[in-house]
Protein backbone atom coordinates (compact mmCIF):
# COMPACT_ATOMS: atom_id res chain seq x y z
CA UNK A 1 0.00 0.00 0.00
CA UNK A 2 3.07 2.69 0.48
CA UNK A 3 3.62 2.11 -3.53
CA UNK A 4 -0.06 3.35 -4.19
CA UNK A 5 1.14 7.23 -3.21
CA UNK A 6 3.93 6.93 -5.43
CA UNK A 7 2.43 5.51 -8.51
CA UNK A 8 0.08 8.40 -8.60
CA UNK A 9 2.88 10.71 -8.00
CA UNK A 10 4.53 9.17 -11.51
CA UNK A 11 1.60 8.54 -13.18
CA UNK A 12 0.55 12.55 -12.85
CA UNK A 13 3.78 13.22 -13.87
CA UNK A 14 3.72 11.06 -16.78
CA UNK A 15 0.69 12.32 -17.80
CA UNK A 16 1.58 15.73 -17.65
CA UNK A 17 4.28 15.35 -19.15
CA UNK A 18 7.18 18.42 -19.54
CA UNK A 19 5.03 20.83 -18.34
CA UNK A 20 5.75 19.87 -14.43
CA UNK A 21 9.36 20.65 -15.31
CA UNK A 22 10.98 23.48 -14.07
CA UNK A 23 12.15 25.82 -17.20
CA UNK A 24 16.06 26.30 -15.75
CA UNK A 25 17.90 24.18 -13.35
CA UNK A 26 17.18 24.50 -9.71
CA UNK A 27 18.70 27.81 -8.36
CA UNK A 28 18.51 29.74 -11.62
CA UNK A 29 15.26 32.39 -12.03
CA UNK A 30 13.47 30.93 -15.34
CA UNK A 31 13.26 33.38 -18.07
CA UNK A 32 10.75 33.27 -21.01
CA UNK A 33 11.97 34.12 -24.45
CA UNK A 34 9.59 36.42 -25.01
CA UNK A 35 11.49 38.72 -21.79
CA UNK A 36 15.07 37.95 -23.36
CA UNK A 37 14.06 38.73 -26.53
CA UNK A 38 11.78 42.23 -25.55
CA UNK A 39 15.52 42.48 -23.16
CA UNK A 40 17.45 42.35 -26.20
CA UNK A 41 15.03 44.89 -28.67
CA UNK A 42 15.32 47.32 -25.59
CA UNK A 43 19.19 47.31 -25.45
CA UNK A 44 19.58 47.69 -28.84
CA UNK A 45 20.81 44.06 -30.15
CA UNK A 46 20.96 42.95 -33.27
CA UNK A 47 23.21 45.99 -34.14
CA UNK A 48 25.47 46.55 -37.69
CA UNK A 49 28.74 46.12 -36.68
CA UNK A 50 28.94 43.75 -34.14
CA UNK A 51 31.34 44.24 -31.41
CA UNK A 52 32.50 42.88 -28.02
CA UNK A 53 31.32 46.01 -25.73
CA UNK A 54 27.60 45.43 -25.17
CA UNK A 55 27.94 42.00 -23.57
CA UNK A 56 24.31 41.39 -23.39
CA UNK A 57 23.92 41.30 -26.52
CA UNK A 58 27.13 39.66 -27.90
CA UNK A 59 26.57 37.09 -28.99
CA UNK A 60 22.63 38.04 -30.53
CA UNK A 61 24.74 40.51 -32.53
CA UNK A 62 27.12 38.27 -33.99
CA UNK A 63 24.68 35.46 -35.04
CA UNK A 64 23.37 38.03 -36.52
CA UNK A 65 25.90 39.56 -38.18
CA UNK A 66 26.71 35.91 -39.09
CA UNK A 67 23.28 35.19 -40.84
CA UNK A 68 23.48 38.74 -42.95
CA UNK A 69 26.93 37.77 -44.22
CA UNK A 70 25.93 34.60 -45.09
CA UNK A 71 22.46 36.08 -46.55
CA UNK A 72 24.76 39.24 -48.19
CA UNK A 73 25.32 39.37 -51.53
CA UNK A 74 28.36 40.78 -53.29
CA UNK A 75 27.51 44.72 -52.78
CA UNK A 76 26.80 43.89 -49.22
CA UNK A 77 30.07 42.28 -48.22
CA UNK A 78 32.26 44.90 -49.98
CA UNK A 79 30.39 47.79 -48.18
CA UNK A 80 30.74 46.11 -45.23
CA UNK A 81 34.05 45.28 -45.52
CA UNK A 82 34.83 48.93 -46.44
CA UNK A 83 33.12 49.78 -42.74
CA UNK A 84 35.07 47.37 -40.92
CA UNK A 85 38.45 48.56 -42.30
CA UNK A 86 41.13 49.63 -39.34
CA UNK A 87 42.80 47.83 -36.38
CA UNK A 88 41.09 46.02 -33.75
CA UNK A 89 40.32 42.23 -33.30
CA UNK A 90 36.81 43.05 -33.00
CA UNK A 91 36.96 44.50 -36.69
CA UNK A 92 39.34 41.60 -37.92
CA UNK A 93 36.72 39.27 -36.80
CA UNK A 94 33.51 40.38 -37.99
CA UNK A 95 35.94 41.08 -41.29
CA UNK A 96 36.61 37.12 -41.08
CA UNK A 97 33.14 36.71 -40.79
CA UNK A 98 31.83 38.58 -43.71
CA UNK A 99 34.66 36.91 -45.73
CA UNK A 100 33.95 33.41 -45.02
CA UNK A 101 30.85 33.80 -47.06
CA UNK A 102 32.52 35.27 -50.28
CA UNK A 103 34.34 34.16 -52.51
CA UNK A 104 36.52 30.63 -52.50
CA UNK A 105 39.58 33.12 -52.83
CA UNK A 106 38.42 35.39 -49.64
CA UNK A 107 37.99 32.19 -47.81
CA UNK A 108 41.41 32.08 -46.96
CA UNK A 109 42.28 35.61 -45.88
CA UNK A 110 39.26 34.77 -43.46
CA UNK A 111 40.98 31.75 -42.14
CA UNK A 112 43.78 34.10 -41.22
CA UNK A 113 41.53 36.20 -39.52
CA UNK A 114 39.81 33.96 -37.45
CA UNK A 115 42.86 31.99 -36.66
CA UNK A 116 44.61 35.19 -35.43
CA UNK A 117 42.31 37.10 -33.59
CA UNK A 118 39.92 34.00 -32.32
CA UNK A 119 41.60 34.18 -29.12
CA UNK A 120 40.84 38.11 -28.57
CA UNK A 121 37.46 37.59 -28.52
CA UNK A 122 35.77 37.15 -25.54
CA UNK A 123 35.42 33.84 -23.42
CA UNK A 124 31.55 33.64 -24.57
CA UNK A 125 31.92 34.17 -27.95
CA UNK A 126 34.77 32.06 -28.91
CA UNK A 127 32.75 28.79 -29.33
CA UNK A 128 30.74 30.43 -31.98
CA UNK A 129 33.40 32.10 -33.83
CA UNK A 130 35.41 28.18 -33.05
CA UNK A 131 32.40 26.78 -34.88
CA UNK A 132 32.50 29.19 -37.79
CA UNK A 133 35.85 28.93 -38.82
CA UNK A 134 35.85 25.30 -38.67
CA UNK A 135 32.75 25.19 -40.57
CA UNK A 136 35.17 27.36 -43.08
CA UNK A 137 38.18 24.54 -42.89
CA UNK A 138 35.44 22.38 -43.92
CA UNK A 139 34.07 24.09 -46.72
CA UNK A 140 37.88 25.00 -47.39
CA UNK A 141 38.80 21.43 -47.71
CA UNK A 142 35.45 20.33 -50.10
CA UNK A 143 36.63 22.83 -52.19
CA UNK A 144 40.09 21.35 -52.17
CA UNK A 145 38.85 18.50 -52.80
CA UNK A 146 36.87 19.24 -55.51
CA UNK A 147 39.93 21.17 -57.52
CA UNK A 148 41.82 18.02 -56.93
CA UNK A 149 39.01 15.55 -58.68
CA UNK A 150 38.42 18.31 -60.97
CA UNK A 151 42.44 18.12 -62.08
CA UNK A 152 42.39 14.41 -61.96
CA UNK A 153 39.61 13.78 -64.23
CA UNK A 154 40.97 16.77 -66.90
CA UNK A 155 44.29 14.50 -66.82
CA UNK A 156 42.22 11.46 -67.49
CA UNK A 157 40.34 13.17 -69.96
CA UNK A 158 43.97 14.17 -71.69
CA UNK A 159 45.19 10.84 -71.03
CA UNK A 160 42.30 9.10 -72.69
CA UNK A 161 42.76 11.67 -75.80
CA UNK A 162 46.23 10.62 -76.16
CA UNK A 163 45.56 6.93 -76.13
CA UNK A 164 42.56 7.28 -79.00
CA UNK A 165 45.25 9.17 -80.79
CA UNK A 166 47.60 6.50 -80.08
CA UNK A 167 44.94 4.18 -80.63
CA UNK A 168 43.83 5.56 -84.44
CA UNK A 169 47.68 5.92 -85.40
CA UNK A 170 48.02 2.05 -84.97
CA UNK A 171 44.76 1.06 -86.63
CA UNK A 172 46.22 3.06 -89.73
CA UNK A 173 49.67 1.21 -89.10
CA UNK A 174 47.62 -2.28 -89.04
CA UNK A 175 45.40 -1.20 -91.83
CA UNK A 176 49.08 -0.91 -93.79
CA UNK A 177 50.85 -3.97 -92.23
CA UNK A 178 47.19 -6.01 -93.42
CA UNK A 179 47.58 -4.21 -97.26
CA UNK A 180 51.17 -5.02 -97.24
CA UNK A 181 50.66 -8.48 -96.76
CA UNK A 182 47.51 -8.82 -98.92
CA UNK A 183 50.48 -7.74 -101.47
CA UNK A 184 52.80 -10.03 -100.93
CA UNK A 185 49.63 -13.23 -101.04
CA UNK A 186 48.97 -11.97 -103.90
CA UNK A 187 52.39 -12.00 -105.67
CA UNK A 188 53.26 -15.55 -103.85
CA UNK A 189 49.50 -16.41 -105.39
CA UNK A 190 50.47 -15.32 -109.19
CA UNK A 191 53.86 -16.74 -108.98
Amino acid sequence: MHLRPLLVCLAATWLAGCELLPEAPFGQPARSSSTTSAAAAATGCHAGMPGFANEECLLNDWVAFGLASQRGNRAWRDAMLSRLEGPGAERRLARAVALAWGSEGEWDRASELYKADLHAAPVELQPLLRYWLNELEGRRAMAGRLATSNQALADLEEQTAAMEEENAALAEKLEALTAIEQSINLRQQNE
